[in-house]
């Protein structure tokens, strides 16, 4: 066999060698390249859920800010308006009377006139029991047969 024979029969070997070495090694290389891909996926999802969380957290805390001053300034304004009422009210003494005063006067006369003032020195008591217990039984609830009548 002479040389360029060798040479030839080597070429082809080392292609076939090659050749198979490339799809071995270009395969476990694919699967490399996709996991690194779902890897940055990952870590780009991870951080901008990160950057979302950190965005309602600063949102919720500049709620809970103004939550805050609008209850305390709520506050400031009901004081403000018990003390207005405080201030508002008059007292018992100052008090404008309902009436006038001539008014006044005749409804006392009429009190008097209807309701005498009795005799303070003895005890007020009731002359008469009431009906309910009055001493005279009216004989309604006594077991007794009673005559029935008829219109007949």
């Amino acid at each position: 066999m002479t040389s360029v024979a060798v040479a030839i029969i080597t070429f082809i070997v080392g292609l076939a060698v090659g050749y198979i070495a490339h799809r071995f090694f270009s395969a476990s290389s694919k699967a490399e390249q996709s996991l690194i891909e779902q890897v940055n996926k990952s870590e780009q999802a991870l951080s901008q859920y990160k950057k979302d969380v950190a965005e309602h957290l600063d949102q919720s805390a500049t709620l809970l800010a103004q939550m805050n001053e609008t209850c305390q300034k709520a506050m400031q304004q009901m004081e403000q308006s018990t003390e207005l009422l405080k201030n508002a009210t008059p007292d018992v003494n100052t008090q404008m009377p309902f009436f006038s005063a001539e008014t006044q006067q005749q409804l006392a006369e009429t009190a008097t006139k209807r309701h005498p003032k009795r005799n303070e020195a003895e005890p007020t008591q009731v002359s008469q029991p009431p009906l309910d217990y009055s001493d005279s039984p009216s004989g309604l609830f006594v077991d007794q047969k009673q005559s029935v009548t008829n219109g007949e």
